[in-house]
């Protein structure tokens, strides 16, 4: 978190004001539980207390909930909406008052969605082992092995320590009584834990007070159980040795791919994409710049059908080809286990009271919504009756709509729907309608009631026990009694779980470090992560180069001191290289309005779409970059590179505003230059990063040298004046040689001096440094380092200054240098990215 919120509590203040606008409250819609008021009408005991608590007058709230929604932007909070155009995402949508439950509730919940948890893991254990479940008839073969989710090449093959279920996700729903019911099941890869943690730290700072005074339990030691115990269990694949375990990601345009990357730097594991994962002789390993680690133990966040293309979905490009393979060989350990999905099926709900009984030998303590599966020809004649009254579901995934309310529907949709159950009744599960209670947020400056369900999460100990997180994500309509949907607008609560007991302080930050997890800490580089390092590195120098050019094109005089064709036309054509203007433009010295029509027109054009890749197109790649690195970037940081290309989404045609976001870009990008250099470990991530923007800067500088000396523009003083420009040399130039405009004073600046960081020799000297610096890669030996001129630029300046030879002997050396920006650039990406070789650097465990 960037800075901190303003705290909210005041002691000073009187709590009556605060418990008259909440009992002021708009009432709840009928037959919905009231969250926050008794049927009285007085508040709730927690809600009482939260107020006793609060000290400061509830009204105050509006300016805390923008100051939360601040927060939330500064720290790029988002959220992905698969249906918004082109994926984009939207800020994460927090509400600034809690859901708060009692200790007493809480307990009778924590009981049933720990016993639930127990209960499906053993029906996994049975499933995909003996199957008695099937054979005695308690579980209809239909949804089990009828299921997509159930994955027949796993038959027979168990985890280690039988633990399939990890994490468990549960989204319960209150009756109008206040029993709270079990909606749907999330056994493959549940989502929201890193959202509920950010939530509570958000919304704890707005209440600090009222925060430890009401004994709201702490969230951090469940995260840690989780990683500890597949820790554990991942030792069996490790032979011993400390395992290495992954946060698995489908990747940026996830709509949750923000949590990602949050609960990867919380939990302190790194996040790969399927991409960054390679199977060899049945054992998973990382692709990083130092060649192949090996990954034991996987926290996954992509569905099943995605995971393994040779054997699951073929068309998926997101999972690991072989993955399958690794673990039918125990090689690896995947949270959630592979074939838990047809749990998922809203069908299991309606068995779930009898397999309790016969697994645990235990009544269902927390029961699931009243469910028919209409497979069950009696199931199906004992709802049809009153089908107009319930919520029809798909058995099986598909695509569509989840759930239909039926008394939403009209006589003729209605029966439609008969219809379609009566083709195909096993397709079909109706479950009873539970309206969700209403639950108070502050919007437009006073208390309003929207429905609202919970998601609490059950995380499994590794030894058959299970710890049920004190919390959860509390999600909410956008409207009264609407749909609970983030996708649809909805937003989202912090839940406070109440204790009377002592409150578990414990940290995620470790106390002590033993020495042999020294190195384990030094976490490996994935080649994803230092490609995208790669290209933050060269789309952060282009931005740079191309911002000069820019300035440069725009200072330009016109009128009597109109500048010489020779520098017109050099500009023209490095403004066309650089992709300021699209090929085949007419230069400045043929047309200079229309030139500068087609500059200003590319300028936040970000979709290239008249064929430039001008200053918009490539803020946005380097945006997307920085997308792709969340977890190895500090807020500010990342801050910074989202909001560089804000300036650019608007047509720049007033003189006035095209000069502000320029000069404000300039900035911007001085800043990051300054993070990139100052605010980055030292690892080969960075020097990839480091090696990209050497490589963008010796071919740009290469290619304004080589324009210039073409088009012959050094001919004439302003030739040496915007040259000296696009090199950010000028003062350095003067102070040297005052005003004598001579090739060989500029040769000696911009092509000799190693002292100066704009220098083609000074780039090639660093390059040598940070390519010595780099792992060995992949494949055979490779000396990145010999690839350069052994010293200099490969030329004295003795021979650039020839008379007679100089021209094209200084012309031969720029294009050799920008043929090897190329070549290097390509090796680069061959030995650290690629990982093609038929043979792979193993790194020992």
């Amino acid at each position: 978190m960037s800075s901190p919120l303003p705290l909210f509590d005041d002691p000073t203040a009187s709590s009556s004001s605060a418990t008259d606008l909440l009992l002021r409250a708009r009432p709840i819609e009928g037959g919905h539980y009231d969250e926050l008021r008794q049927v009285d009408g007085s508040l709730r005991p927690v809600w009482q207390s939260f107020v006793d608590h609060l000290g400061a007058p509830i009204d105050d709230l509006s300016r805390r909930q923008a100051a939360l929604a601040q927060q939330i932007q500064e720290d790029g909070i988002t959220y992905n909406v698969y249906s918004a155009p082109g994926g984009a995402s939207r800020p994460w949508s927090l509400e600034a008052l809690p859901l708060i439950l009692s200790a007493q509730e809480w307990r009778g919940l924590e009981q049933g969605v720990a016993q639930r948890a127990r209960l499906l893991n053993q029906m996994l254990v049975d499933l995909y082992g003996p199957q008695t479940l099937l054979k005695q008839a308690l579980l209809p073969p239909a949804l089990v092995l009828g299921h997509p989710g159930y994955l027949r090449g796993l038959q027979g093959v168990q985890p280690v320590g039988q633990v399939y279920l990890h994490v468990l996700a549960l989204d319960l729903a209150r009756g109008p009584d206040g029993t709270w019911w079990v909606v749907t099941q999330r056994t493959q890869a549940p989502s929201g834990l890193g959202y509920v943690m950010q939530n509570r730290l958000l919304v704890s700072r707005l209440f600090p007070d009222t925060y430890r005074a009401m004994n709201v339990q702490h969230l951090a030691s469940g995260y840690r159980r989780l990683v500890d115990s597949l820790s554990e269990l991942a030792l069996s694949c490790s032979g011993g040795q400390p395992p290495r375990l992954a946060l698995l990601t489908p990747g940026p345009y996830n709509e949750t791919y923000f949590e990602h990357a949050y609960l990867a730097r919380y939990l302190g594991l790194p996040l790969v994409e399927g991409g960054d994962l390679v199977v060899r002789d049945d054992s998973l390993f990382l692709k990083t710049v130092q060649g192949l680690e090996p990954i034991h133990g996987l926290l996954r966040r992509l569905d099943d059908d995605f995971c393994d293309p040779l054997e699951l979905r073929p068309d998926s490009t997101l999972g690991i080809p072989g993955l399958m393979q690794a673990v039918r060989a125990g090689r690896v350990v995947l949270a959630n286990a592979l074939g838990t999905g047809f749990l998922q099926s809203p069908a299991i709900h309606g068995f779930l009271p009898g397999l309790s009984e016969h697994v645990l030998g235990e009544p269902l303590a927390l029961s699931s919504v009243p469910t028919w599966w209409c497979g069950e020809a009696l199931a199906w004649q004992a709802v049809q009756p009153h089908l107009h009254e319930h919520v029809i579901r798909h058995t099986y995934p598909r695509g569509g709509k989840e759930v239909v309310l039926a008394n939403q529907l009209s006589p003729q949709a209605m029966q439609d729907w008969r219809a379609c159950i009566e083709q195909d009744p096993a397709a079909y599960t109706v479950q009873h309608f539970v309206p969700y209670a209403q639950a108070p947020v502050w919007a437009e400056g006073q208390v309003h009631m929207r429905s609202a369900a919970l998601r609490v999460y059950a995380l499994a100990d590794g030894q058959g026990g299970w710890h049920v997180l004190p919390g959860g994500m509390a999600r909410i309509a956008s409207r009264g009694a609407g749909p609970v949907s983030m996708q649809q607008g909805g937003s989202s609560l912090d839940t406070w779980v109440l204790t009377d007991g002592h409150v578990d302080t414990f940290s995620m930050l470790p106390t002590s470090v033993k020495l042999d997890e020294l190195l384990q800490r030094q976490r490996p580089v994935a080649s994803r992560t230092a490609e995208n390092l790669f290209w933050m590195g060269r789309y952060t120098e282009r931005c740079e180069q191309q911002l000069r050019l820019v300035q440069t094109l725009k200072d330009l005089p016109w009128g009597e001191d109109k500048p010489h064709d020779s520098l017109l036309n050099a500009l023209s054509d490095l403004a066309t290289q650089h992709g300021l203007v699209p090929a085949g433009a007419p230069s400045l010295a043929q047309a200079p309005r229309v030139f500068e029509r087609a500059l200003l027109d590319a300028l936040g054009d970000d979709q290239a779409s008249q064929g430039a890749y001008s200053l918009a197109f490539n803020l946005a790649a380097l945006e997307r970059s920085a997308q792709a690195l969340r977890e190895r970037l500090s807020p500010e940081h990342a801050r910074l590179l989202r909001s560089m290309g804000a300036g650019f989404r608007s047509p720049l045609t007033e003189p006035a505003a095209l000069q502000s976001a320029l000069d404000h870009l300039g900035v911007q990008l001085t800043a990051v230059t300054g993070a990139q250099m100052d605010h980055m470990t030292r690892d080969p991530g960075w020097r990839l990063l480091t090696v990209g923007r050497l490589i963008e800067r010796l071919v740009g500088h290469a290619m304004a040298l080589q324009s210039f000396w073409q088009h012959h523009a050094l001919l004439h003083a302003d030739g040496f004046d915007r040259l000296l420009e696009l090199f950010d040399s000028t003062i350095t130039f003067r102070a040297r040689f005052q005003r004598r405009l001579e090739v060989p004073a500029l040769l000696a600046l911009l092509v000799m001096d190693e002292s100066n960081p704009r220098s083609l020799a000074c780039v090639l000297r660093r390059l040598r440094t940070e390519l010595g610096k780099l792992p060995a890669g992949t494949g055979d030996a490779w000396d990145g380092v010999a690839m350069l001129p052994a010293e200099g630029v490969g030329v004295a300046l003795t021979d650039l200054c020839d008379p007679a030879t100089g021209v094209a002997r200084t012309l031969a050396m720029l294009q050799s240098l920008i043929d090897l920006g190329w070549r290097l650039s390509d090796e680069v990406g061959r030995r650290y990215f690629a990982h093609a070789e038929p043979t792979d650097l193993m790194v020992s465990a």
